[in-house]
């Protein structure tokens, strides 16, 4: 697996995460609303927190944003390889205090402008809950086409979920770039 490396975006450093991010990703991720998309419930406790973020099992790579300006985190980023090599798939949340301000948008696009450019990815996906409006937003904002609609596809926390299937090819990103 490749490194991960600090990626600059703007007003952000998307930098490695560590176990010391826990306490500034877990206002967030400790809520039910907040976490109401992702596969699993929201955490009960810092340790859980720290053990699930850094679960040395899991084959992706983790990045948070930190604010330039005030070295607060901002939101936590992605990459996880898929079974082609050249195919990774991103995932990401903005913490609550920072939702709305474009933080992911961002990000997003420096973490996106790194696979492609840097690391050669040829097409990247993005698995999105279909309830989750915000998420569709942002990747059709970025250039993502929506590929597939996936009827009761996964048993999250909340029950079965419809999931959408997103991606992005590296000429097509060339091209709007």
């Amino acid at each position: 697996m490749p490194d991960t490396p600090t990626i600059h975006a703007g007003r952000f450093a998307l930098r490695q995460l560590t176990r010391d991010d826990t306490s500034a990703l877990f206002p967030t991720l400790a809520s039910e609303e907040q976490c109401r998309f992702l596969s699993r419930s929201h955490f009960q406790n810092e340790d859980e927190l720290a053990a699930w973020l850094t679960d040395p099992n899991w084959n992706g790579r983790s990045w948070v944003a930190v604010d330039k300006a005030d070295s607060t985190i901002a939101g936590r980023f992605v990459a996880v390889p898929t079974d082609e090599p050249d195919v990774t798939e991103l995932g990401y949340i903005t913490v609550a205090s920072r939702q709305g301000q474009g933080v992911a948008r961002e990000c997003m696009t420096a973490l996106i402008g790194h696979l492609f450019e840097r690391e050669g990815n040829r097409r990247l996906i993005a698995e999105i809950d279909s309830e989750n409006t915000a998420s569709i937003a942002l990747a059709e904002r970025l250039g993502f086409t929506r590929e597939a609609y996936l009827r009761e596809h996964e048993r999250t926390h909340k029950g079965l979920c419809d999931l959408l299937i997103y991606g992005l090819l590296r000429r097509e990103w060339q091209q709007n770039g």
